[in-house]
């Protein structure tokens, strides 16, 4: 496992139909599951979408400023495919924004991507007119292709994030502790941050699925861990991963 694309072709290979994210938002009910083949879909879409339509290239940085939401998992899939490093605010040529984000972000539309999530259920374009220069990706998503191709294919060399190179982090994944190969981990955690990156790319390279949950009920949380059937948690009581 060197790149995010190697990783992702070999789930599509073995597992193509098995979920590999599913998201909850306790605070309106909301359920999203994709399996290896959409999740795969999407990042392709979104990845043309960085690509094809904005001209973003390998090396170039993105800001993922979103809250812990099944789109954060594809983007983070679709700047690794495209050869994007996921990075700091400060050095972003693409920043991807939820609608909280929309205001601030709006006022440096001249300077960098801005693209705005509306975070609503399948991921739909914004009930209301974006500010000039920010680009709803409920609009443009849904015209990309199934599958995409990078021109220049980033290789386990480039970095995935700032100082981590893809073959790095493929490589920690793999080691991790977080769950056992082919458990499924139910986190509160945002895959977009430090700490919340393990959460995603662990069961990816360990053949494992990521249970996200949004807005957590601490009532629902142990009915949600039981209904997904998840063999780990992160955070648990003592901050650190639950196995079992």
């Amino acid at each position: 496992m060197t790149t995010f694309a190697t990783v992702l072709s070999g789930l599509l290979r073995t597992e193509p139909g098995r979920p590999l994210v599913t998201f909850y938002d306790h605070a309106t009910d909301e359920r999203v599951e994709l399996s290896v083949t959409t999740y795969a879909n999407w990042v392709a879409k979104a990845a043309s979408l960085l690509a094809d339509e904005h001209d973003l290239e390998r090396g170039q940085t993105m800001y993922v400023d979103l809250p812990p939401h099944w789109l954060t998992p594809v983007f983070l899939g679709a700047a690794w495919t495209v050869g994007l490093v996921v990075g700091d605010a400060e050095d972003a040529d693409v920043v991807v924004t939820g609608p909280d984000g929309v205001a601030s972000w709006a006022g440096r539309a001249d300077e960098v991507v801005v693209l705005a999530c509306s975070l609503r259920p399948m991921g739909v374009r914004f009930a209301d007119p974006l500010p000039a220069g920010v680009h709803d990706v409920g609009i443009e998503i849904w015209g990309q292709p199934d599958a995409f191709t990078p021109w220049d294919p980033p290789t386990g060399d480039d970095d995935a994030l700032p100082g981590i190179t893809q073959a790095e982090m493929w490589r920690t994944a793999a080691a991790g502790s977080l769950l056992t190969d082919g458990g499924r981990l139910l986190s509160e955690a945002n895959p977009a941050s430090p700490p919340g990156i393990a959460t995603f790319v662990e069961p990816l390279a360990r053949s494992g699925s990521l249970v996200l949950v949004s807005h957590a009920e601490p009532g629902w949380l142990e009915a949600t861990y039981t209904s997904e059937r998840a063999t780990a948690r992160f955070p648990c009581a003592d901050q650190g991963p639950r196995a079992g």
